[in-house]
């Protein structure tokens, strides 16, 4: 007999199938289910997965996550970042689930180069990926205000490491390199993100489920910060050992910013680090460790060779269905 059971949406992404790791490493006692080829829009489907599985706990990742993909096929964003949570927390807080722990995104605060979000910081996105995720956590946050659902919302900064689908920053930049061809910055690439490696973001996952409070919002953020423009120099340097400074642009191509490009996200992690937690992987190890992933695993997807296609003006040309 299981201690507990746990239900994990989108499993086989990127961040939940690390943390699916983390949860087999550390609760060999806990039955882990991996909900990816399910629909978490088919009401039926996810009542009758509550009342056979008898879950204790949800972490909710399934969502769709690309920002310029959002602005082409926003109804596909509506539907399962929306629609689909509306029907996943209904049917939890029907099956008397214990906690149900939400992921969201920084991106939710909108784009800032000074201040420095906290968890009671107004919500502003700015593109349709991130207002579909403030959305989302309203529908989640209406069942704690109403019934005192047990539900808790997380926004992270942006996650990198092994498993990510090559539409996203580092992953891109590094199979175009190891593949001869440029990096791809939208417009100048002054804009800034805060990186997290993987296992780090897992860990804090397993800090909230263990320590976090209900009806609780926790930024999951770091200090470590890169513009778009400094990562793709740096992973010139790595991947192109033999490259000299004046040769780095030759590497890298200016292509058409997005209708919306937030220049960052800096988040107040505080509340997160009072339950024990911070991030361990130093940059430098991590991007190390991603490179040498990306080296043999770059083809576990069917379509990767796809991502590898600028933003936005692939997706103008083309609509959603390249991607």
């Amino acid at each position: 007999m299981f201690e507990k059971r746990l239900l994990v949406t989108g499993g086989a992404g990127f961040i939940a199938s690390h943390v699916i790791i983390c949860l087999l490493e550390r609760y060999p006692d806990h039955l882990i289910i991996n909900l990816d080829k399910g629909d978490i829009c088919d009401e039926h489907f996810m009542k009758l997965l509550f009342e056979i599985e008898r879950i204790h706990i949800v972490l909710h990742f399934a969502a769709q996550t690309h920002v310029d993909k959002s602005f082409w096929c926003s109804s596909e964003f509506k539907h399962v970042n929306i629609y689909g949570t509306e029907i996943l927390v209904k049917a939890a807080y029907q099956a008397n689930v214990e906690k149900f722990i939400h992921v969201s995104t920084d991106e939710v605060y909108g784009g800032s180069i000074k201040e420095e979000f906290s968890e009671t910081s107004p919500r502003c996105p700015t593109n349709p990926y991130a207002a579909s995720k403030a959305a989302s956590e309203c529908i989640v946050m209406s069942y704690w205000e109403n019934f005192r659902f047990p539900v808790i919302v997380t926004r992270s900064s942006n996650v990198y490491g092994p498993h990510q689908y090559p539409e996203k920053v580092i992953p891109k930049f590094i199979a175009l390199l190891q593949r001869n061809q440029k990096c791809c910055i939208h417009g100048t690439g002054k804009q800034t993100r805060h990186f997290l490696y993987a296992t780090d973001v897992a860990e804090a996952f397993l800090t909230i489920l263990e320590k976090g409070e209900p009806g609780e919002v926790y930024n999951v953020g770091t200090n470590f910060e890169l513009s778009v423009f400094q990562l793709a120099k740096e992973l010139v340097h790595l991947i192109k050992e033999t490259v000299s400074e004046p040769e780095l642009e030759l590497w890298i191509d200016h292509v058409s910013d997005r209708p919306s490009n937030d220049l960052g996200y800096p988040m107040n992690s505080k509340k997160l680090h009072r339950l024990g937690w911070k991030p361990k992987v130093p940059w430098e190890e991590g991007i190390r460790k991603t490179i040498k992933w990306y080296e043999t695993n770059f083809h576990n997807w069917s379509n990767a060779e796809n991502a590898l296609a600028p933003f936005p003006s692939s997706v103008l040309q083309n609509g959603c269905q390249q991607l």
